[in-house]
């Protein structure tokens, strides 16, 4: 069988940041890495529930929520995925959405969105100032980040 793209990546090599990781036609997947990788060093279960609530509630009601296809956690707990419509958002504009939104992450005030048994089947670790911590960290990894650094 064929290595999937993701697993032709050195992660040894790889330090937090924003990068393009694939194209599959008009759908263009980010891969925003906050931990380095195989150092054991990961996002807890916690962290990373926040996190995706806060993020995704941020990108479905931004400026370019019809661009966003789908926004979540990676399995190796280093980070998420951000999967984009081509045709809708260039990659210098994903990377300012991806820098406005984290730094909206980081002062998100008001209540954790869909925590509660109703929308959420995890809810109970759901933590608005681990969500807004994580999302200050990143931002400050990707201040200055351009469409020029997406490479890995």
């Amino acid at each position: 069988m064929e290595r999937i793209a993701s697993f032709q990546v050195d992660h040894n090599k790889l330090v937090p940041g924003l990068y393009l990781s694939r194209r599959d036609g008009e759908v263009t997947t980010f891969d925003l890495r906050f931990k380095k990788p195989n150092t054991g060093d990961l996002l807890s279960n916690a962290e990373m529930h926040s996190v995706e609530h806060i993020i995704a509630t941020l990108l479905r009601n931004g400026r370019a929520r019809d661009a966003v296809v789908y926004f979540g956690p990676m399995g190796c707990q280093t980070g998420f995925y951000l999967l984009v419509d081509s045709r809708r958002l260039s990659d210098a504009d994903a990377v300012d959405l991806v820098k406005e939104t984290f730094a909206a992450g980081a002062a998100f005030d008001g209540p954790m969105p869909g925590k509660s048994p109703v929308e959420c089947g995890n809810y109970i670790n759901l933590d608005v100032n681990l969500a807004k911590k994580q999302c200050a960290y990143f931002a400050g990894v990707i201040d200055g980040w351009t469409a020029e650094r997406l490479a890995y």
